[in-house]
C-alpha cells in the first residue's frame, strides 16, 4: 500500500506500509501508528487463553498476541514479541522471548518514545 503525506500543502512524501522492514520499537500507545508494519516490543503476560497471550504493554495498554508462541511463558513474566501489528491492540508474533519477571518496563517505555522520535533506530 502507497501512502502521501501532505507537509504544509504543497510538498508530497510518499512511503510504502510494509511487513517487510525493520521492526519498529512500540509501546502500546504507539502501536496504532504501526498497523499492518513489523513492531517490536515487551508485554507483561496477564494469560495464555488457548494460545493467545494478552499482555499489559509497558504504558499500561491491554494487547493480544497471537502466532508464533514457540516458547512457554509464566504468568506476570515479560515477554518480548517481533511481528506484525494486525490492528491498534492485536500483534501477530513471529518470535517471542521470555525475559522473565524481572523487567524494567519504564525504560523500554523511554526506549519506544525515544527511537520514534529519532527515525534511525
Amino acid at each position: 500500500m502507497l501512502l502521501a503525506i501532505f507537509v504544509d500543502d504543497v510538498d508530497i512524501v510518499n512511503f510504502e506500509m510494509d511487513a517487510s522492514g525493520p521492526p519498529t520499537f512500540v509501546n502500546g500507545e504507539l502501536l496504532k501508528m504501526f498497523v499492518g508494519r513489523r513492531v517490536r516490543t515487551v508485554v507483561q503476560v496477564q494469560r495464555d487463553e488457548g494460545g493467545v497471550i494478552v499482555g499489559q504493554s509497558t504504558d499500561g495498554h491491554q494487547l493480544t498476541i497471537r502466532g508464533s508462541l514457540d516458547v512457554p511463558v509464566s504468568h506476570s513474566h515479560f515477554m518480548e514479541v517481533f511481528g506484525t501489528a494486525e490492528s491498534e491492540q492485536s500483534i501477530c508474533a513471529e518470535v517471542c522471548t521470555d525475559f522473565g519477571n524481572n523487567f524494567d518496563a519504564e525504560i523500554f517505555n523511554g526506549l519506544c518514545k525515544f527511537a520514534n522520535k529519532v527515525p534511525f533506530l
